[in-house]
């Protein structure tokens, strides 16, 4: 088309796969950053580098962390002998906020999806294991926060499964405070932090 730019057309076609970001949006944020100073855009751009260059997994619980160990695993203050699983970074920020648990936890960064060709060696059920196995760690309660989706319930199941030799292991999850197949982004704190206090036993 006449009279538009090639780089303005690059930038929102970038910014159009974003999630959630469709072309209409796209163009309206492209806009918005071409008014904005060079300075604010700059701090915007070195942001975005940084977040991909610089930010890591902790390496024991598998977190999105500035450094390894994250802060929670290095904090002396938190249970040690609880565990609470859950699929992505995200659901880790969401379940601190409702300031109900002080154990660790265990990001999978998936869960099992015979569909999508995601089996269990394609999570971090392996790492798991090794930390229940691991006799510095003395693990009491593994509390499952997946989401209540047919995927969720079939990594829950599968992780039960293996916990069942482990008689010192209690196994819970939350409670289903939540409604089938919503993923936990989109419940507000206060019913998150209902379910995690009324969890029950798997």
């Amino acid at each position: 088309m006449e009279g538009t730019s090639e780089i303005l057309e690059q930038a929102i076609e970038e910014l159009a796969k974003l999630p959630g970001t469709g072309r209409k949006s796209a163009r309206r944020i492209a806009l918005y950053l071409l008014k904005q100073n060079d300075e604010s855009v700059i701090k915007l751009a070195e942001a975005l580098v940084s977040l991909k260059k610089s930010i890591t997994r902790c390496s024991t619980c598998g977190v999105i962390s500035d450094g390894d160990p994250c802060s929670i695993c290095q904090n002396a203050k938190r249970q040690t002998g609880q565990i609470c699983v859950v699929e992505e970074s995200q659901d880790v920020f969401l379940i601190e906020k409702t300031n109900e648990f002080r154990g660790r936890y265990h990001v999978l960064g998936g869960v099992i999806s015979p569909l999508d060709n995601i089996g269990p060696d394609d999570v971090r059920i392996k790492q798991l294991m090794q930390r229940i196995n691991d006799e510095d760690e003395e693990i009491n309660e593994i509390i499952l926060a997946l989401n209540p989706d047919s995927e969720g319930e079939a990594t829950s199941y599968y992780i039960n499964k293996l916990l069942k030799p482990f008689d010192e292991v209690e196994v819970t999850r939350i409670a289903y405070g939540i409604p089938m197949g919503t993923e936990l982004e989109f419940i507000d704190e206060a019913t998150l932090g209902r379910a995690f206090a009324s969890r029950n036993t798997f």
